[in-house]
Formats: structure tokens, C-alpha cells, sequence
């Protein structure tokens, strides 16, 4: 039978490095993503790519996965292909990179921290229970969710996402506990450093790459595709007894 990916925040990075791992290895995928038009025509050529080389089915969806409704329409839109899911990534990339420092002219507020908190810490609670009360995650779903070094050591301006991250790493773990009994298994990933777009936003992203490589034993920054080969595992019948479990995908940098 062919098994289904669901990977939010699939157009770039390593959501879209999981898309095509996936796809290679026979599954069949949902894409969520929120890209403007040239960046969601680069993303229907790459689609139409995978399609034909492993005849595999695969679906965009352009929405806003960060909203409760619209998560709703997507669900309400789903057709039988993809009604029963064995992985769901969530890499959803959206929050505020400001200082703490109130004497800046633009500072981390209260808003600004609300809406880091629900785009990448509480929404995994959205997607879970969602899924979850519409049936569509099979018995043995892992659900993988995407965390940084960045909330155990102060990047400037990280701090609203590291408190998101933070809070996804909580949750990921009481989920795990709590959703056990159905048979679905709740990891995150921390991955080593990672040149993506999302990490060219951070405030003076070439620093921290250039001291990620020093530090690196392996010297070299972590890749989307290192990232994506470990979401691959753990979709495997050996992996049945990770759960609740965070896991380094780094080459060892964490160490360093």
C-alpha cells in the first residue's frame, strides 16, 4: 500500500528536501506552503519533476498553515489519495527577528511574541488535533516537528523564535505521552546549522555560518538533505520505538 507524507512548509529548506526524499522512496505527498507567485511556479516545476521520474502523486495546497480555519480548508479539501497519513513534517518558518532591547526603534513587543508562539509553537497542537478528529492519521503516523540550537544558546534577535521553539519541544513531548495510545509517534529534530532561507533572515546570519563551520567536527554546515534522510528513518518499522524523543542531526556540532 502506498504510504502518504504530509509536509507543511514544504517549498523550500528542508521541507522541500523531505518532499523529494519521500517522493524517491515511493510516497505519495501533500505539500502546504505560503510562497509568492514566482517562488509557487519554481515549486510546480520541481513538483512536475518528482511526478514524472517517480510516478508518485502529489499535491499544492498555497495557504496559510499557521490558521486554525484554513487548516480546516485544506482537510475539507484533501481527496481520497492522501486521506491516510504516515508522516507529517512540520516546518513551518514564520517569526519575528527583533531584539529584546526596548531602546531600539523596533523591538520584540507582546504581538510580536503572540503571533512567533502561534505560528511555530502552539500550531503544532492545531495540526495534531485536527488531523486527529478528521481520522486521517494512521495507526503508526510519525509527526516530526523542527527545533534549533537557537533556544539553548542566544542568537541576536532569536529570542521570540527560541521561546516558540522551546514551546514546540514541550508540547512535542506531552503529545507524544499523550497520543501514544493511538499508535502515533511525536519527535523533533535539532538540527545543526542549516543554510536555508529561513536562516539568511536571522540578523547576521554569515557570522554564526562561518563559526558553525569551525565548530563543525565534520567542518561543513548541515544540509537540507542530512535533515531530510533522518525524517526518512524514522518513518521506518525499526524506528517504532522513538517517540517523544529529540534527536541531533548535526554531525556532531552540538558538542562543540
Amino acid at each position: 500500500m502506498v504510504k502518504t507524507a504530509l509536509v507543511i512548509g514544504g517549498s523550500s529548506g528542508i521541507g522541500l528536501a523531505t518532499v523529494k526524499k519521500m517522493c524517491a522512496s515511493g510516497y505519495n505527498v501533500v505539500i502546504v506552503h505560503r510562497e509568492r507567485r514566482q517562488g509557487e511556479a519554481e515549486l510546480i516545476k520541481t513538483v512536475d519533476t518528482l511526478k514524472r521520474v517517480h510516478h508518485v502523486d502529489i499535491t499544492v495546497f498555497n495557504l496559510d498553515g499557521t490558521r486554525p480555519e484554513k487548516v480546516d480548508e485544506l482537510i475539507f479539501r484533501l481527496d481520497d489519495r492522501y486521506r491516510n497519513l504516515d508522516l507529517v513534517l512540520l516546518a513551518i518558518s514564520r517569526g519575528n527577528l527583533k531584539p529584546l532591547d526596548s531602546s531600539k526603534q523596533h523591538f520584540l513587543n507582546a504581538q510580536d511574541f503572540a503571533l512567533t508562539m502561534e505560528a511555530m509553537g502552539y500550531n503544532l497542537q492545531v495540526w495534531a488535533s485536527k488531523l486527529f478528529s478528521a481520522q486521517l492519521l494512521n495507526r503508526g503516523c510519525r509527526f516530526i516537528t523542527l527545533t534549533s540550537e537557537g533556544n539553548k544558546k542566544v542568537w541576536g534577535g532569536y529570542a521570540a523564535v527560541a521561546t516558540a521553539k522551546a514551546a514546540l519541544e514541550t508540547l512535542t513531548n506531552y503529545l507524544a505521552v499523550e497520543m501514544s495510545k493511538y499508535g502515533i509517534r511525536f519527535n523533533v529534530i535539532q538540527a545543526g546549522v542549516t543554510d536555508t532561507p529561513s536562516l539568511r533572515m536571522i540578523p547576521n546570519s554569515d557570522q554564526l555560518i562561518k563559526e558553525s563551520i569551525e565548530r563543525n567536527p565534520y567542518k561543513r554546515l548541515t544540509t537540507p538533505e542530512d535533515v531530510a534522510n533522518v525524517v526518512y528513518l524514522l518513518c521506518k518499522p525499526e524506528a517504532d520505538w522513538i517517540n517523544g524523543t529529540l534527536i541531533h542531526v548535526d554531525g556532531g556540532e552540538h558538542l562543540v
